[in-house]
């Protein structure tokens, strides 16, 4: 870890602020449709299939960062739900691929509308146009800092 002595006041003060606002902001978002459909693992799960196409068990759970045992179970979940399915992967019998079904991508996609009708909404009742600019460029900045 970084020592934040080498750090400006201002950079350690940024990075606090951000991850408070984000923390909660995703909380909010979060609470802006039912939760408990999924949990946030399960979740997780589901949109990393959606952006990354089919994968095994075990490339997801690389992904995540998490115990293969751990997929398998929240796999199983969505599956038993209807929100994946499996396929033997065509380039090896002995693997099976996970892919998101149409049911799946129908509750991500009212998920994904849901938390941007709520926030749209907060954005404008809460904020002047300006303000709204604001968050615009504030928003370019911080896609700057986390692309790689």
């Amino acid at each position: 870890m970084a020592d934040t002595r080498e750090l400006s006041a201002s950079s350690v003060r940024a990075a606090h602020e951000v991850r408070v606002a984000v923390g909660r902001l995703r909380r909010r978002l979060r609470e802006s449709h039912d939760r408990d459909e999924l949990t946030p693992s399960q979740t997780s799960l589901l949109s990393r299939l959606d952006r990354d196409g089919p994968r095994t068990a075990s490339e997801l759970a690389a992904a995540e960062g998490v115990r293969p045992q751990s997929v398998a179970t929240s796999v199983g979940v969505l599956e038993e739900r209807g929100f994946v399915t499996r396929r033997r992967d065509p380039d090896d019998g002995r693997r099976q691929t996970i892919s998101v079904s149409p049911a799946g991508r129908a509750l991500l996609d009212s998920t994904r509308a849901a938390g941007e009708e709520w926030l749209a909404r907060a954005l404008h009742e809460r904020l002047d146009e300006d303000e709204r600019a604001t968050v615009i460029a504030a928003m370019d900045l911080l896609d700057r800092i986390s692309s790689r």
